[in-house]
């Protein structure tokens, strides 16, 4: 069933074959306010419970940026610190949807992911990508830091790597770097190359046995069950440093870029 995007962004769910894409889209180069993250933790939750879905792929709309991270417009509209939580929870809620999905999700990145789009590249179990796909964690460059996101970025690339984009945060990593750090299983040269490599590994995985990828994702996952809280609390420590004046600053001048 497909929900219909609008202009200010949606999520649609559609299945084929075993095979369910959950794409979300923002005019805003694919950003995520609120709604949209709520959506995205509601579908693949769904998709995860749909006994005729054996793997998942999540991708973005249109040909250039995967994600551009939190909506700046929803950011500087956060007065108080339980707003701010609120906020950020909605990354939280989407990046343990994805640990929590007994299905396999492939992930599609066909160009630029800053932010709250590396985290979900990150919250996947098998990233595609084409050369286009650089990274960039640009958090503590607006004032607040990649603590929502961090786990999952921790998780996949390593303390070395995260830290690195975490403190350069205005660098743009490249999708070779990102595939050499184990972000990205496999960089194309173009959305069309991407798109034939995950036709071929979607489909072999709907042919695989459900109850051991189902056994799979748990032991990929395993040691991560204190996310519900690690990601709170984390959640909590972006929403209140939002509200600083530096913050406030910052995410205006990029505003004006």
């Amino acid at each position: 069933m497909e929900t219909p995007i609008t202009d200010q962004g949606n999520v649609h769910l559609s299945t084929d074959n075993g095979i369910a894409t959950i794409e979300f889209h923002h005019p805003a180069s694919n950003s995520l306010p609120g709604k949209i993250l709520t959506k995205l933790a509601e579908t693949i939750t769904a998709a995860g419970q749909n006994n005729a879905v054996r793997v998942i792929i999540l991708r973005s709309a249109g040909n250039r940026a995967f994600c551009a991270g939190a909506s700046f417009d929803e950011l500087i509209a956060i007065h108080n610190a339980e707003t701010g939580k609120q906020f950020f929870s909605g990354f939280a809620q989407v990046i343990n949807a994805a640990r929590k999905c007994p299905k396999l999700i492939i992930g599609r990145v066909q160009g630029k992911a800053v932010g709250g789009g590396v985290g979900m590249a990150s919250a996947v179990d098998y990233c595609f990508a084409t050369k286009f796909a650089a990274v960039k964690l640009s958090e503590l460059a607006v004032g607040i830091g990649p603590f929502v996101v961090g786990p999952a970025v921790e998780r996949k690339v390593g303390t070395s790597a995260f830290s690195q984009m975490a403190i350069n945060a205005t660098a743009w990593y490249s999708a070779d770097w990102a595939r050499e750090k184990g972000l990205y299983a496999d960089v194309a040269e173009n959305a069309e190359a991407m798109d034939n490599a995950i036709a071929t590994l979607a489909g072999k995985l709907t042919r695989s046995n459900p109850e051991a990828m189902a056994l799979l994702k748990k032991v990929f996952w395993e040691g991560t069950d204190h996310w519900d809280q690690l990601l709170s609390e984390r959640a909590a420590m972006s929403g209140k440093l939002v509200l600083s004046d530096f913050t406030r600053n910052a995410i205006d001048a990029f505003k004006k870029k």
